[in-house]
């Protein structure tokens, strides 16, 4: 990456040895050392610890949200509430980079570079913001890409299984994971998962809606929508929020109490703005009301157990598949959840990137063993098909994997591809 940059003779930055220029200044970054360490002529360098003092970054409130799970939801949810109480927050993640209320860049990786995140940073400054909402990955925190930022706030959400292509072990996806929470940064984390991670308990408050914690959840109902009861120290609160599913509650208790650590507001002001965010795009997105269809970003056996225990009380049709390249373990396992929940399944490609799809199916199939009312195809656009045409009056249709991803990847190729478009040319046929 490379950016503009002024000081002395240097017009531009870079993290990126490829393109180092006699105008250029070296990000020297834990990522890049060895290349560095390679080059016959050194460059003058620049730390992130000295651009983040240059650029006077830590004048932002940042926050770092890391789980197998929510955090692009907990990060939005933390941004929308933010703006509805008159703060100026930014917001780095899946979906893209925003300050206040205006979109920068779309969608990138979930934690990009260290550069391009501390220019994000520097851009929020700018735009005269004064919070910094990143999502935090493994990879990244393995990685180092978040080296030097001081936290105003550690948010945990979950941590179960994910990435074990990379991590090796779930052993190890933990350590990595609880890295992030070794310090004494304020930290605000899941009491009712918290014994998947370890962390330094010294400015650690926990939310819970099971086990007792710094903000409980005294009593809570999911009958339209949901509506949550919850106590603060000596403040007591009710909020309403027209998102669905019990793990939809945790990521509003984690987003209610990160917003009123990071700002002093009373829980009163706090609970009043929730039931202005509706969510996030392909996060339990309602498609279609007649019939109920709802897509999800549900990628992992832990994230479908979330989504379809959510909807249990419905008889559930599923469309699901695996990536390929990812995880091969958790495939099965993926199967056996669509099998304890749901009435109907249809198994079918996912993103299957270099992998053959009928391979990734074999491998969920798997965990289906002995199951009825199964099908399986690589078209997804078929199994969506399948499953609206065979849909009735009284089952919700869940399409689980892709959320709001605008394409499918095979053999190196993004091919057009989006199932909420799907489902509604698919309903406009029928119709």
């Amino acid at each position: 990456m490379k950016v503009t940059f002024t000081r002395d003779h240097f017009t531009a930055l870079t993290d990126d040895t490829n393109s180092l220029e006699d105008d250029t200044l070296f990000l020297l970054t834990s990522q890049n050392k060895k290349y560095f360490a390679q080059l016959t002529q050194k460059p003058e360098t620049i730390t992130p610890s000295e651009l983040i003092e240059y650029w006077y970054l830590d004048r932002l409130k940042t926050v770092g949200v890391t789980g197998t799970n929510g955090k692009t939801t907990v990060t939005a949810a933390i941004y929308s509430f933010l703006l509805d109480l008159g703060e100026k927050p930014a917001l780095q993640g899946t979906r893209g980079f925003f300050a206040e209320e205006e979109k920068l860049e779309e969608k990138a990786m979930t934690t990009p570079s260290i550069l391009e995140t501390l220019h994000h940073m520097k851009m929020a400054l700018d735009h005269d913001c004064g919070y910094f909402i990143m999502e935090v990955s493994s990879h990244a925190i393995d990685q180092k890409r978040i080296e030097d930022i001081a936290f105003s706030l550690k948010v945990h959400t979950n941590v179960t299984s994910d990435h074990l292509d990379y991590h090796g072990t779930v052993e190890e996806y933990r350590r990595v994971k609880s890295l992030f929470f070794e310090d004494e940064s304020p930290k605000l984390l899941n009491k009712d998962d918290i014994k998947q991670i370890t962390f330094n308990p010294k400015n650690a408050l926990t939310y819970g809606v099971d086990e007792p914690a710094t903000f409980k959840v005294q009593a809570f109902s999911m009958a339209h929508g949901l509506t949550a009861g919850i106590k603060y120290l000596d403040q007591e609160e009710t909020f309403h929020s027209p998102m669905v599913g019990l793990f939809n509650l945790f990521n509003l208790m984690a987003a209610v109490g990160a917003v009123t650590m990071l700002t002093g507001r009373s829980l009163a002001e706090v609970c009043e703005v929730v039931a202005h965010f509706g969510g996030v795009a392909g996060r339990m997105e309602v498609v279609s009301r007649e019939p109920l269809v709802i897509v999800d970003f549900a990628h992992t056996d832990d994230g479908m157990y979330q989504v379809l225990n959510a909807m249990k009380d419905r008889d559930i049709v599923v469309v699901f598949g695996a990536g390929g390249d990812r995880d091969r373990e958790k495939r099965p396992r993926m199967g056996a959840v669509a099998g304890r929940f749901a009435k109907k399944i249809y198994v079918t490609s996912d993103n299957p990137r270099s992998e053959v799809p009928e391979m990734i199916l074999e491998d969920i199939l798997a965990g289906l063993s002995g199951k009825e009312h199964v099908t399986a195809t690589p078209d997804r656009k078929l199994a969506i098909k399948m499953a609206l045409e065979a849909l009735e009056k009284n089952e919700v249709l869940l399409i689980l994997g892709k959320g709001d991803e605008t394409y499918q990847e095979s053999k190196g190729v993004k091919h057009p591809f989006d199932d909420r478009e799907v489902v509604q040319r698919l309903l406009r046929i029928e119709n």
